[in-house]
């Protein structure tokens, strides 16, 4: 059996090696960080005296990889603290060091040689048992362990991390034949509940299944642009989230993966495969030509765009000059904007025959959907290890089977005939067996089809698919803004699904419906949904037109009615759990400063960010921010209340948003009891698992008392600090209206140091100052400002 991996080792510290260091050390590994032992000294040693023995010069690649993590962005630790658990070392004097660890992680230079010799002396060291693992981007892994003794063999397999580590969730595993099954499905599982992964089995093919699959579509993108006689701006403008992929679409991401890099990993399959294949992968003239420029993209300062100035300038790949960028627009491009959802946007495009846009797509699409077809079962065994690859390696939005769905499996194959292209056998005969799609639901199960009928796909126990629960349970109750759900094992859920999951009067009332129901008939409540962001505050459009209509009653109504809410939610008497993840802004952050607990995801962005738009928070979050940070102190300890207002005046004042959930605890919005969940995948799992311990535990909801304040020595100290940032220039007179709104809320009023109030005053006087801050015209400029432009104004 494999050993627990408790410490690991990363052999080689460039980006990738340091990269996957430091994600190990975001889930807690203590990790060494090896490499090379430089061969002469830097004139910055050489003035130090140092020689070629000394320590710092011996280690220096793998330190200066240290010095690279605290300044990359995006960060790739979670918190800078993190990286107290990386130890550095090199290949000669530390290398005896890898017998103390329980995986080994090769993440040098892509030459099956070299790879060949360090494999060799890690079979030296290594202790029985210890998982070894290789992190190319497709050299074999049974070429690696030829010549290793068994217990390596047995131990050996390729754990392919995508790059960033941290943000891209793809991890590839592939085992040889040697490799023992219980590693395997050890790793897996490690892969998905530990560092947070959404692993795949990936066969011990070129590029295993990502890339191969990836740089096709990309040579095929670039061959018919050449063709079709496009612009590289042309195609970027249409190959992105118009159809389910990422902002960067094709030659931006290639301008940030680096051409160098691509050409790489093009030419690995190029060398390894034959024939249609084989020319599939050439690399165009003018690619080799702007390598041999330097043009490498975003590391290099060009590529297939270059900034100059404000603009932004594309190749122009015949004159191999850069030109203002072009953006295609046709009939049918304006049409799939219409469109509601991808697959409709998608069907819109492939079909507008004779439409420039919708030519040039479909002529991308159909090569790369019977590609991804004809590999089935030799790059991977089934079509949903091909999907999930592409979607967690590449950010698509669907895998090539679920694009082929989603454009309509019968017509596009009808389409593809009559064009002469080459349907794989398999995909006829499922036709023919009146099988019309790749993937079909049933009972909340989601089915796969592989030759001889569907197949039920196979999860990790922990992933929950919200529209599935729907679809097997139905709904509780539900409105416009929200649905309540039932969970499982007596645990409700409460969803969100206004536009944006932005909070008004909707989502209000279905947290008062969802807390009476729970506490009639269940053991506790989630808070949750599986939107692109947990919520992004208020519904700032509506507040805005009531204010500009001086509604304020009804303004005034609705802020005491979600304060209520929240209040109400604080003190409920089964738990609440609320599990944030991406952007948890605002009104989405006092939503999770009200629960029993936090169970959030490792990338969540929470903040209180009202200031942005002229505002101070107004559904409770100054006082339940404040209280958090009074409660995370130990008992007995002299507590100062002007120094935790002070923070706490910080945090929001400057609207400070965390970057990590581990972030997010050192600003005081999560505290010891709130968990963090790496796998995305695996929040609501959780979340309804903490709601389940504490009632089992037999939970009693917090005894309401009276909360100590700053006073008028706090508002004081307070107001020097944003008073003395107004003279420096700083900050606006707009600013220091906000800013001392906010001291006297954040105070307590003008009450003497010390003070015990209740919460209800603390609320009354948040609520006066965001009703007095919205009736503002420089406020309601700001606010119009955010709604158009996306971005704060500074007035």
């Amino acid at each position: 059996m494999a050993k627990r991996i408790r410490r690991a080792a990363v052999l080689g510290s460039g980006v990738m090696g340091s990269g996957i260091a430091a994600h190990l050390a975001n889930v807690g590994i203590p990790t060494l960080l090896l490499d090379i032992v430089p061969r002469e000294l830097t004139k910055e040693e050489e003035a130090k005296g140092w020689t070629l023995e000394h320590k710092q010069v011996r280690n220096r690649l793998a330190n200066q990889a240290l010095e690279r993590l605290l300044k990359q962005k995006p960060a790739p630790l979670m918190s800078k603290d993190n990286i107290a658990l990386i130890e550095t070392g090199n290949f000669e004097d530390d290398f005896h060091r890898l017998a103390e660890v329980d995986w080994i992680i090769e993440a040098v230079v892509e030459k099956l040689e070299v790879k060949k010799e360090v494999f060799a002396r890690v079979d030296e060291v290594r202790a029985p048992g210890t998982i070894v693992s290789s992190n190319t981007s497709g050299i074999s892994i049974a070429a690696m362990a030829e010549g290793r003794s068994d217990d390596f063999k047995k131990h050996f397999l390729g754990t392919h991390f995508f790059n960033p580590p941290r943000y891209l969730k793809l991890l590839e595993i592939i085992p040889t034949e040697h490799t023992d099954p219980e590693v395997v499905a050890y790793m897996k599982t490690f892969g998905e509940d530990v560092l947070g992964k959404g692993v795949v089995m990936a066969k011990d093919t070129p590029n295993f299944i990502a890339n191969r699959i990836g740089t096709y579509g990309l040579l095929v993108t670039v061959r018919e642009m050449m063709q079709g006689g496009y612009s590289v701006g042309e195609v970027d403008s249409v190959t992105g989230p118009l159809i389910g992929r990422p902002k960067s679409a094709t030659f931006r991401t290639l301008d940030v993966v680096g051409l160098d890099t691509f050409i790489h990993v093009a030419n690995n399959v190029y060398e390894n495969v034959d024939g249609e294949e084989k020319e599939a992968f050439r690399v165009p003239e003018f690619m080799k030509t702007m390598l041999a420029n330097g043009w490498l993209g975003s590391k290099s300062g060009q590529g297939f765009f270059v900034k100059q100035g404000k603009d932004i300038l594309e190749l122009n790949y015949v004159t191999m000059q850069y030109e203002p960028r072009k953006k295609l627009a046709t009939p049918a491009v304006e049409m799939a904007k219409q469109a509601k959802g991808t697959a409709a946007k998608l069907q819109t495009l492939v079909y507008a025959d004779g439409d420039r846009a919708g030519t040039l797509l479909w002529n991308i699409i159909a090569p790369t959907l019977l590609y991804a077809a004809r590999l089935v079962g030799e790059i991977a065994d089934d079509i949903v290890a091909i999907d999930q690859a592409m979607k967690w390696g590449f950010g698509w939005e669907q895998g090539p089977f679920e694009l082929w769905d989603a454009i309509g499996l019968e017509k596009s194959v009808r389409k593809m005939q009559a064009e002469g292209r080459d349907i794989p056998s398999w995909i006829t005969d499922m036709l023919a067996d009146g099988a019309t799609s790749f993937y079909k639901t049933e009972n909340g199960r989601l089915f796969y089809y592989a030759p001889g009928g569907y197949k039920t796909v196979e999860e990790n126990e922990k992933v929950i698919h919200i529209r599935r629960l729907k679809e097997a349970r139905g709904v509780i109750k539900k409105n416009a803004g929200a649905s309540l759900i039932d969970l499982g094992d007596d645990v409700a859920l409460l969803e969100f699904h206004s536009p944006n999951n932005a909070i008004g009067a909707d989502i209000v009332q279905m947290i008062n419906e969802a807390l009476e129901e729970v506490n009639r008939n269940y053991k506790g409540l989630v808070i949750g949904n599986q939107g692109k962001n947990f919520c992004v505050g208020a519904n700032l459009a509506m507040m805005l037109m009531e204010a500009q209509d001086e509604n304020f009653f009804e303004l005034e109504l609705a802020v005491r009615q979600f304060q209520q809410a929240l209040l109400k939610m604080k003190y409920n008497p089964k738990p609440v759990v609320v599990a944030p993840f991406a952007m948890t802004l605002g009104g989405g952050a006092e939503v999770s400063l009200a629960a029993s607990r936090i169970q959030a995801a490792a990338e969540t962005y929470i903040g209180l960010v009202e200031v942005g738009v002229g505002l101070i928070p107004g559904g409770g979050g100054n006082k339940e921010l404040y209280i958090k940070q009074l409660n995370s102190l130990p008992n007995g300890v002299d507590v100062d209340y002007v120094k935790i207002a002070a923070k706490v005046f910080e945090t929001i004042a400057m609207a400070k948003v965390s970057t990590s959930a581990a972030e997010a605890r050192e600003l005081g919005f999560l505290n010891h009891r709130d968990g963090i969940t790496m796998n995305g995948d695996h929040l609501l799992y959780e979340a309804k698992q903490a709601v389940l311990s504490m009632y089992e535990e037999g939970y009693r909801p917090p005894v309401r008392k009276k909360v100590p304040v700053a006073g008028e020595s706090g508002y004081a100290a307070m107001l020097l600090g944003a008073q003395s940032m107004f003279h420096s220039g700083y900050i606006s007179e707009h600013d220091l209206k906000i800013a001392k709104k906010l001291a006297y809320v954040l105070a307590g009023g003008k009450v003497p140091y010390g003070t015990a109030v209740d919460e209800q005053y603390l609320l009354d006087l948040e609520r006066e100052a965001f009703l007095s801050l919205i009736g503002e015209p420089k406020t309601q400029a700001r606010m119009q400002h955010m709604l158009v432009k996306g971005k704060p104004l500074r007035n």
